[in-house]
């Protein structure tokens, strides 16, 4: 059978959505990547002389909380002046014409959000959200700088940026609501994601096995590619828009 042109692909995509009753979008760092967002796997993944995977970690914040924080503090200034871009905007406008639209994000920017999506299950946390170490309580706050070791105003505790430390677990609650998305799912759609961090990586596989049309949108080839029913490479910034 000849290879599909893009055009052909796109167009086979939205007949898809046109019909579909239940949709799941899974995305990565190549979304954000077009906002202006440094990737940890890219060339501005560093920091410092450290690299992200060495101070995104539990061990780092029990040993220096300062240090992770000045991280997280430049992390949070870099993302401050930017937008969401018109990929994020596209998935905003799918979820209106979608009765069930699941939007899943391996992200911690917050885009999806600040865009205007609803329904949003961030599997990684939120860099806006604190959770304090001490009593629990999660609260959201933009301030940038925050103060070298922010506490909390319940009970004076440090605390932490709301996100999923390399070697911590992903909330079973957010990863049921996940994959519940996935199993309801007639039509996929994986965005700029490298396919290598699990258990994100294997859920287009996941909602494929339960039936559902599993499409790739991303820059370049991933582990997955040639295994989901469409393939579309190129911006998701310059695709998603054609959905519409």
């Amino acid at each position: 059978m000849a290879e599909l042109t893009r055009d052909e692909q796109i167009s086979i995509l939205k007949e898809k959505l046109a019909s579909a009753k239940s949709v799941a979008v899974l995305t990565g760092a190549g979304i954000s990547a077009e906002s202006g967002v440094p990737t940890f796997r890219g060339k501005d993944g560093l920091w410092k002389q450290y690299r992200a995977t060495d101070l995104a970690t539990p061990e780092a914040f029990a040993q220096d909380p300062r240090l992770v924080w000045e991280f997280y503090n430049w992390r949070r200034e870099v993302l401050k002046p930017l937008k969401p871009n018109p990929g994020h905007f596209a998935l905003v406008e799918l979820e209106k014409r979608i009765p069930r639209f699941t939007l899943i994000t391996q992200n911690i920017d917050g885009f999806h959000h600040t865009a205007g999506n609803q329904n949003v299950v961030e599997l990684h946390g939120n860099i806006w959200r604190l959770r304090c170490t001490g009593c629990g309580t999660v609260t959201e706050d933009r301030t940038v700088p925050l103060p070298d070791l922010p506490a909390c105003s319940k009970c004076g505790a440090l605390l932490r940026p709301d996100v999923v430390w390399f070697g911590e677990m992903l909330d079973p609650t957010i990863l049921e609501a996940a994959y519940e998305a996935l199993q309801f799912s007639q039509v996929m759609m994986v965005v700029g994601t490298s396919g290598i961090v699990q258990p994100a990586a294997s859920m287009g596989m996941n909602a494929k096995r339960q039936g559902a049309f599993v499409v790739e949108i991303n820059l370049e080839a991933t582990p997955y590619t040639g295994v989901y029913d469409l393939n579309i490479q190129g911006k998701s910034g310059e695709t998603l828009p054609l959905l519409l």
